[in-house]
């Protein structure tokens, strides 16, 4: 009481002062440790399977292209960043482009989409869990473990904190990402075993023959996930102290994501074949599908306490704007903070029962949010907020036309992704994809 009495006393600028001292501390070399853990994590997962829908010709273009155009789109973030210092976290920019009706969509948008990236983080520990303990009886037991652990590391407030972490969930996911590549080469059927077996379909330069139009866009959709750090872009970048630096990190984390996207993508369904499982750690065999989930799991769970702490961030700094709770240094700061950390951890609990298929779950994010976020939006805020003069002005004409490229393509996903992906849904429903887990679920009470 005496500590919150003394912090209440202080006057704006001295607390202004606090926050900038424990939170605006990050570099942009620790900033881009942190975006690297951030994005490169579930995302790679996907891209095997995404490859063995679309074939490698298509694949290959798709993840660097789409990577181009998330690279440009977040460059727009960072500048509107600038341009308005007051904007904290993405959400922000709505009042600037669409007024109090834009906030909300923007606020609906952001916080909508962080909690189910926190979900899909808890359905793969979940998933990683079961493959380690080679058991389904205890699934729903091992989903809230999962949340649990994701909890306990969104504690930390100050992403500088975080990105300590940071360089062990990256070690993490190389080495997973490595020892599949080294596994699944190894298992590789030779070409007289190949030909005898009637499992392993062989990887192709063209996607498969009878691949529906709803599944060729879900597996563009798992390409685009991979994608999807844009959205927490502005809330790094107001820990940083010296923001104009977010350059550096964004054409790191550019290249560093297309390399290993591009190499996991193919190399991995290059090995596995058509065959290949989502997540692509599934398709390293059963021993070592093990072993690399266990070497994975500090990315499944920082990776994804990082999405809580951004999105816990926005709430509590809304919530608390002008009182001293914000700085999250007082015994009311840590309940209210603490508070928010769970109900925001149940609620991605939620979601990942729901959807208990990884590369469908995936999909419906990119669809709904990250085709806004990452896609359509940010040539949005080009034309509103940094265009200067009419777009055919010769100095403007690269711009616009990258820009109209990036936003037909946010479009495209945002149309035919939701139907897409909603068309998967419905049809593994019928299939008894769905039901088959629910039927085990009231037969074995705990399993799912």
């Amino acid at each position: 009481m005496a500590r919150d009495s003394i912090v209440k006393d202080q006057d704006p600028s001295e607390a202004e002062r606090q926050h900038d001292t424990r939170f605006r501390r990050l570099g942009w070399k620790r900033l881009t440790v942190l975006a690297i853990v951030e994005a490169i994590a579930l995302g790679s997962l996907g891209l095997p399977s995404a490859f063995a829908t679309l074939g490698m010709v298509a694949g290959v273009i798709l993840t660097v292209g789409i990577g181009l155009l998330a690279m440009h789109a977040a460059y727009n973030i960072g500048e509107v960043k600038l341009r308005y210092p007051q904007i904290g976290h993405y959400a922000d920019v709505g009042p600037l482009l669409l007024g109090r009706f834009g906030a909300k969509i923007f606020i609906g948008s952001f916080v909508a989409l962080l909690i189910f990236v926190i979900g899909s983080h808890c359905l793969t520990g979940a998933i990683a869990f079961r493959t380690i303990a080679q058991t389904d009886l205890c699934s729903v037991i091992f989903s809230v473990i999962s949340a649990a652990i994701l909890m306990l590391l969104a504690i930390p407030p100050s992403f500088a904190e975080i990105a300590i972490l940071g360089y062990i969930d990256f070690a993490s996911i190389v080495l997973a990402i490595g020892i599949t590549m080294i596994a699944t080469g190894i298992q590789k059927p030779d070409t007289a075993a190949a030909a005898v077996s009637a499992d392993y379909i062989p990887w192709s330069a063209w996607p498969k023959p009878d691949v529906s139009f709803s599944a060729a866009i879900v597996a563009v959709n798992n390409i685009v996930f991979a994608y999807s750090f844009a959205g927490c872009l502005p809330s790094f970048m107001e820990d940083m102290h010296t923001p104009e630096d977010y350059t550096k990190s964004l054409w790191w984390l550019g290249g560093i994501q297309i390399v290993i996207y591009t190499l996991v993508g193919s190399l991995i369904y290059s090995f596995v074949g058509q065959g290949v499982q989502s997540p692509a750690l599934l398709s390293a065999g059963p021993l070592m599908s093990r072993v690399v989930f266990g070497i994975a799991l500090p990315v499944i769970f920082i990776s994804g306490s990082i999405n809580t702490t951004v999105v816990c961030r926005y709430i509590h700094g809304k919530v608390y704007e002008k009182s001293p709770l914000r700085l999250v240094n007082t015994t009311k700061g840590w309940a209210s903070w603490l508070g928010l950390v769970f109900v925001i951890t149940i609620l991605a609990w939620v979601i990942a029962e729901a959807i208990p298929i990884f590369s469908d779950l995936l999909s419906l994010i990119s669809a709904l949010f990250v085709s806004g976020l990452g896609f359509y939006l940010p040539p949005v805020m080009w034309y509103v907020l940094l265009k200067e003069g009419s777009w055919y002005e010769k100095h403007n004409v690269p711009a616009a036309v990258c820009n109209g490229i990036v936003f037909l393509v946010g479009i495209v996903i945002l149309g035919c992704g939701t139907y897409s992906s909603i068309a998967e849904l419905i049809a593994k429903f019928q299939s008894g994809a769905y039901v088959g887990r629910l039927v085990k679920l009231s037969w074995k009470g705990w399993a799912f």
